[in-house]
């Protein structure tokens, strides 16, 4: 399915229209891929559009670019007005965010001294990402042969565009094995996370979920649903899991930006739970979805109101 076009690109500091926004073709990034980037969701909500912990996600762009020492040219309150004003101006009421920081255009080579630091930002339209009726049905998922990276080669913590190669061998895999998903081990043969979410089970009424150890992403929505759980009085343990641990799970899901609260129906063929959306996960998706939708008070202030469409000179 093609990329759905908005109006506008927010390009180091400019609104750039949609088929405008291109890079050389010898910019750094596209050759070694050196780019950190963040995913978040703007909902339409019962008082208006917003953006869902828009700070948390600017600032985890922030903490990848420091770990790669990219120096981001502007400020984490000039990246945040930028991205509500970004949506503002595309008049979207639902949308994807993805800002990028990227090397940009200047020499070629591994070491990156001197190269410029480049900042876009896109929004678009974006459905379901494990397909419509996923939140509900949930997917059926498969171990994969391929594992995380490992501690000390590539910082897992950093969101950065080239440990998504990774990611891709990952999904390509459970695709072609019939699966929505693939769940990738540590180098230990622990439970790390999805190509692109990170992973929760729940046994005898406990939440559990693989620790930073595992060479996970430190997943905003993973955040938010353990402090969900913890409201509701459910216990949340955070530690090493074995692959068969997951077989034997009563529920089991994915969350993160793009997922959300995705439960998992089986694994490797194996049926979890109900083969369903579990009890326990639909609740914490309901709490998701109330405070993000507007029907309860948003008592941790995660939703910034996206502004009035204002006047755009290009």
């Amino acid at each position: 399915m093609s990329l759905p076009k908005s109006d506008y690109i927010w390009m180091n500091g400019q609104l750039v229209k949609w088929d405008d926004a291109k890079i050389h073709v010898l910019s750094h990034v596209i050759h070694y891929g050196s780019a950190v980037f963040e995913g978040m969701r703007v909902y339409k909500s019962n008082d208006g559009p917003k953006c869902f912990r828009l700070r948390e996600h600017t600032e985890r762009l922030f903490n990848s670019a420091k770990i790669y020492q990219m120096e981001i040219p502007f400020t984490i309150d000039e990246i945040d007005d930028a991205i509500l004003n970004l949506v503002s101006t595309n008049n979207l009421e639902e949308c994807y965010v993805r800002p990028i920081v990227y090397r940009g255009y200047g020499t070629l080579g591994v070491d990156p001294t001197g190269i410029p630091i480049d900042v876009a930002i896109g929004v678009w339209p974006w459905g379901k990402y494990l397909g419509e009726g996923a939140l509900e049905k949930g997917v059926d998922v498969g171990v994969s042969s391929w594992n995380r990276i490992a501690p000390n080669t590539m910082p897992a913590m950093a969101k950065c565009a080239a440990n998504y190669m990774n990611s891709q061998l990952i999904k390509l895999e459970a695709l072609r094995h019939g699966y929505a998903e693939g769940i990738a081990l540590d180098v230990a043969g622990h439970v790390s996370e999805g190509s692109g979410e990170n992973i929760f089970m729940v046994r005898r009424g406990a939440l559990v979920t693989p620790t930073f150890t595992a060479s996970i992403l430190p997943g905003i929505t993973r955040r938010t649903v353990i402090q969900l759980a913890t409201d509701m009085g459910l216990k949340v343990i955070e530690q090493n899991i074995p692959r068969e641990a997951l077989y034997l799970a009563d529920e089991v899901f994915f969350t993160g930006s793009a997922a959300e609260i995705t439960p998992i129906s089986s694994i490797d063929g194996i049926k979890v739970g109900s083969g369903r959306c579990g009890e326990i996960t639909k609740r914490i998706q309901d709490a998701f979805f109330d405070v993000i939708r507007g029907k309860v008070e948003d008592r941790y202030g995660w939703m910034t109101p996206i502004p009035k469409k204002s006047q755009v000179t290009v």
